[in-house]
């Protein structure tokens, strides 16, 4: 499983190091979600994969945008979420940077209380439809790591 994270995040910065620098231009785009996918590394944990939510984001220039949600999560308990995208590269149309925010909702991190998270994330939208994938870190026995898919839809 660390392998598979190292591998992950070596792949991450091998395509940010050849993508290109987006030139930041405010923007003004709203994006809803029903949640997550994830493909979970420890695959013998019997853990949940279908994420079931609701979240939005707002993408106010074309490398930040800031999100927020509630979602099923892995434990099968409801987390919430809020954080700010940064994505400054591009490699081809795909945005390449980092979420970083905070989560709850994890019995087995800070009792279900509030934490931090920095995740490396990739966004790709065209016209109306939109997908973001973040590689999801495992943290000793609190966290279980994961490929999140998220599909969303530009309200305007």
């Amino acid at each position: 499983m660390k392998l598979r994270l190292a591998l992950s995040l070596s792949l991450l910065a091998t395509s940010a190091a050849h993508a290109q620098l987006i030139e930041s231009q405010p923007l003004s785009e709203l994006w809803v979600n029903p949640g997550f996918a994830t493909w979970h590394f420890q695959s013998d944990k019997d853990l949940n994969g279908n994420n079931k939510g609701l979240g939005g984001e707002y993408r106010f220039s074309t490398v930040a945008s800031v999100t927020a949600g509630r979602f099923y999560n892995s434990d099968r308990m409801w987390s919430n979420y809020a954080g700010v995208y940064y994505q400054p590269w591009a490699l081809g149309p795909v945005r390449v940077g980092a979420v970083i925010g905070g989560f709850d909702g994890y019995p087995k991190m800070r009792d279900g209380g509030w934490f931090p998270a920095l995740i490396p994330a990739l966004s790709y939208e065209y016209q109306r439809v939109g997908v973001n994938v973040a590689v999801i870190p495992t943290y000793k026995d609190r966290l279980y790591g994961g490929i999140s898919v998220q599909l969303k839809v530009k309200l305007f």
